[in-house]
Parts: structure tokens; sequence; C-alpha cells
């Protein structure tokens, strides 16, 4: 079944008196349940691509429909975004709907994502790290349909990054939303998805559709994910630039 439809004929913005294309002619479509990772050059349109999508950006041409979209929507930023004055466990129960709160649902999801030690704790009080375990644990409390993700792992430390990654791909095993997943570094999306979108740069389509046939579990720095990054590097060079950044230049959170 078909989650998501996306067909952006066009998307501008106006720049210093004159209309800038962001998105032209972008066309794709989601199966229910996969996790499909963007990846595309710095600037072109995939944050706004996922604003579409998620219905927070209406001015553009073209259509977005599909069970999932009409359903549970779950988004992760690039910043987790958490409300300073709450707990950890009050900033989860924000994304239930009341009434009622699903008792204990926070808290049990929190526990999944080893943060039940700190469910009375304050952002202020969290590494980087824990406040993006907190913004994942939002976005799934509500059993999304759709999860929208947009660079939600950047600038954390490599062993950070990695962990919150394995969790990420243990809670949608165990709950299989259909996910879009935003990156700049192609070793992330091919250590992650199930299909990689690239995009162009601006004004931003779809270039290349890559399905993924790798087993799991697959490290971004493991022989396989390797191997096939070289042979996209040598295959499509002009294209992947850019997107090879190693995850050890991650910097620290």
């Amino acid at each position: 079944m078909i989650a998501l439809e996306a067909a952006v004929e066009r998307k501008a913005y106006r720049r210093e008196g004159r209309e800038v294309a962001a998105i032209s002619a972008l066309r794709f479509a989601v199966p229910a349940g996969q996790f499909a990772c963007i990846v595309g050059p710095s600037g072109c349109g995939k944050t706004t691509l996922l604003s579409i999508i998620a219905g927070l950006d209406r001015a553009y041409e073209g259509s977005v429909r599909g069970p999932a979209v009409a359903g549970r929507l779950g988004m992760v930023f690039q910043t987790p975004r958490l409300m300073p004055w709450l707990s950890v466990r009050e900033n989860v129960r924000l994304a239930l709907e009341p009434p009622p709160r699903q008792e204990g649902r926070a808290e049990e999801l929190l526990r999944e994502m080893q943060l039940g030690a700190l469910l009375d704790a304050y952002p202020a009080q969290l590494s980087g790290g824990q406040q993006r375990r907190v913004a994942l644990a939002r976005a799934f409390v509500r059993d999304p349909d759709l999860l929208l993700l947009d660079e939600p792992f950047l600038s954390l430390d490599a062993p950070t990054a990695q962990h919150l990654r394995e969790l990420l791909l243990a809670l949608w095993a165990r709950r299989r939303p259909t996910i879009l997943f935003v990156t700049h570094d192609l070793r992330e999306a091919l250590s992650l998805g199930d299909r990689v979108l690239f995009l162009s740069a601006g004004p931003a389509h779809v270039v290349l559709d890559l399905p993924l046939e790798l087993a799991r579990p697959r490290a971004p720095e493991s022989a396989a994910v390797e191997a096939l990054r070289k042979r996209l590097m040598e295959s499509y060079p002009d294209l992947l630039r850019g997107l090879a950044a190693p995850s050890s230049a991650e910097s620290a959170a």
C-alpha cells in the first residue's frame, strides 16, 4: 500500500525582489512502513519539502496525499525544541491528545529510550544526546503513521549519533511508521534507509531513486556501506559531491 504520494510541481520564494524556485517537478511515492532517506546538497530544499509534506507550508503548486498524510504525524527537527519549563515526561506528554492522556504512555516510551531515571529532569539538565532522545520519544508517543525527521542527529559526536540511530531503528522496527529522514550525510542515509532519494541542487527534483538491499544492521562505517558509497561516488561524482562527509567529522554537541 502506498502511504504517501508527493507531487510538488513548483515551490518558490521571493528573495530580494525576485522569485526564486526552490522545488520543481518533484515527485515520489513511499510504501507504508518504508524507511526512506532524502539527501541533497545544502540549501536544495530538503527542509522545505518536509514542511510541505507536514502541512506547515501550503504555498506551493501540486499535491501531497495518502493515508499516512491523513493520519497521525510525528516530526523531529534539527534541534530538539523542548519546552525548557517542562520536565522530560511533560515534554513528551504534550504530544498526546487529551482527554485522556493515555496514562503511562510517555513514561513507557521514555524508558525504551533509556531515560527512565530522568523523567522529572528539565531540558537544561540533559546532554545534547539526551535532549534528542526526548524529542524522538515525543515524536513516537502518538504512534505516528508518518514520521518526518529533519537531520535530527546533526552536530552530535559520532558515538552519540550512532546510538540514537540504533534507538530510532529499534523503534521503527517495532512500530513500523512510514519514515522520511532528511540528511546531508550519505553514509547515514545508506546505513538507515530501505531507499535513498537523491535531490538535485535547487530547484530540487529527484535525480536518483536508489533501493537498498544491504542486510541490517549496518553501521555507517561498515564495509558494506563504505563499498556502496564508493561505487556511488564513482558512478555519480557530480551528483554526490559534498554528501560524503565522514561521520568522524561530526562535531561534539
